[in-house]
C-alpha cells in the first residue's frame, strides 16, 4: 500500500462502505464522548489521514490482544484500522521473518524517527538484564528503550504492557517474588527506565476491540490523545465501572444474588458479587460493548468480572494466608461492598 495512501481509500479498496465507515465513526465518537457534530468532522479527518508508520512490538503476552482485535469482525472498520497501521513491524501479522524483519524495523524507525506510533503489548521483563524474553538476541527491554526515543505516541496495548499482567503476578508461594521482573511500559517511563513518551493504556485481558480502534482512531482523526484517567486510560472506554453498567444491577440493588455458580439464583441471572465478581472496582467498557461483534461478556456468560482491566488484577487482594486470591476464580470469597 501507497504511504500516500489515504485511510479511506484503503477501506474502500477492501470492500468498506461509505456507511460502514460512516457508522464507525459515529459510534466511536459516541463512545469517546465527543460532541454531536464530531462524528461528521472525525469521518472528515480519517478520510483525509495519511497512513503513519507503526511499530508494534510484542513482549512477554499470549497474542490475545491480536486475535481481540483482528478478530472483532470479517471485515470491518475496527479490523481493518490494525491492517492500516501494522505494516512496517508487526510481530504477528509480518510476512517477512528473522533477518529481514529486523531489518524492517530498523529502516521503519529510521525512515519515521519522531512520528512513529508505537504499540506494545506484553509486559516487559527487567530481571538478570532482560534476558527472560529476547527477540533476534535482544531483549525486550533493549528493543523497547531503542523504539521509544523516536516514537511519536505509544500506545500499551493489554494489561500486560499496560500494568505487568500475569507476568507480573506473585507467585502464590512468594508473594512478593515476580521472578521474570516483569514491568509496563509506564512504570518504565515513571522509573526513568525508558524516554517519556505520550502514553495511552488500553488494559484488559484482552481489550475490548473497539477500545483498541476507537484510540487509535482518534490519534489518526485529531493527533492527540483522547482523555485520560489518573492511570493513563482513556476515560470514554474507562470511566465507569462494570458493576455501573451490569444487567444484572437490577439484582445487586434488590438483595437477590447467586450463592453458587449452578444454583436457582446463577440460572435466573442474579447478581454474582457474592461469588467473587469484582465489577465494582473494576472500570471497563465491556458490559456496552462486550467481545464477538458485540455479543458477550464475562457477566452475560454466568461468571463475575476478574477485574482484567486493572492495575496488578491477578494478585492486588492476595489471601492473608497465600492460599489465593480473595474474588478471582481461585478464591471466591469477598469482603463486604461499601
Amino acid at each position: 500500500m501507497s504511504r500516500d495512501e489515504t485511510f479511506v481509500d484503503f477501506l474502500a479498496h477492501r470492500g468498506v462502505s461509505r456507511r460502514s465507515f460512516l457508522t464507525f465513526c459515529a459510534t466511536t465518537a459516541s463512545a469517546l464522548a465527543l460532541p454531536a457534530a464530531a462524528a461528521k468532522e472525525m469521518a472528515t479527518l480519517l478520510a483525509a489521514a495519511p497512513r503513519p508508520s507503526v511499530l508494534w512490538l510484542s513482549f512477554q503476552e499470549c497474542t490475545g490482544c491480536t486475535e481481540s482485535l483482528t478478530r472483532s469482525g470479517s471485515p470491518t472498520v475496527e479490523a481493518l484500522i490494525l491492517d492500516h497501521l501494522s505494516l512496517d513491524y508487526h510481530h504477528t501479522l509480518q510476512a517477512a521473518a528473522g533477518e529481514a524483519a529486523e531489518q524492517a524495523r530498523r529502516a521503519a524507525m529510521e525512515a519515521n524517527y519522531g512520528r512513529y506510533v508505537l504499540v506494545v503489548d506484553g509486559s516487559v521483563p527487567t530481571a538478570d538484564g532482560g534476558v527472560w524474553s529476547t527477540i533476534a538476541g535482544v531483549t525486550n527491554l533493549a528493543m523497547l528503550t531503542e523504539a521509544m526515543e523516536g516514537a511519536a505516541l505509544t500506545i500499551a496495548v493489554g494489561t500486560c504492557a499496560s500494568f505487568g499482567g500475569v507476568a507480573a503476578a506473585a507467585a502464590i508461594a512468594a508473594p512478593s517474588l515476580n521472578q521474570s521482573g516483569a514491568r509496563g511500559v509506564g512504570e518504565l517511563m515513571d522509573a526513568g527506565v525508558i524516554a517519556e513518551r505520550p502514553l495511552v493504556n488500553v488494559p484488559g485481558c484482552p481489550p475490548v476491540p473497539e477500545a483498541i480502534s476507537g484510540t487509535i482512531a482518534h490519534f489518526l482523526a485529531y493527533g492527540s490523545l483522547p482523555d485520560l484517567d489518573a492511570q493513563r486510560r482513556p476515560t470514554a472506554y474507562y470511566g465507569r465501572s462494570v458493576h455501573s453498567r451490569c444487567p444484572r444491577l437490577r439484582h445487586f440493588r434488590n438483595g437477590r444474588f447467586a450463592l453458587a455458580f449452578d444454583d436457582e439464583g446463577a440460572r435466573s441471572g442474579y447478581c454474582l458479587y457474592k461469588l467473587g465478581c469484582k465489577g465494582p472496582e473494576t472500570f471497563n467498557v465491556c458490559p456496552t460493548q462486550r467481545w464477538n461483534q458485540g455479543h458477550s461478556f464475562p457477566m452475560h456468560s454466568g461468571h463475575g468480572c476478574l477485574g482484567c482491566s486493572e492495575a496488578a488484577f491477578w494478585d492486588r487482594t492476595l489471601a492473608p494466608d497465600g492460599s489465593g486470591y480473595i474474588g478471582s476464580c481461585f478464591y471466591p470469597q469477598v469482603p463486604p461492598l461499601v
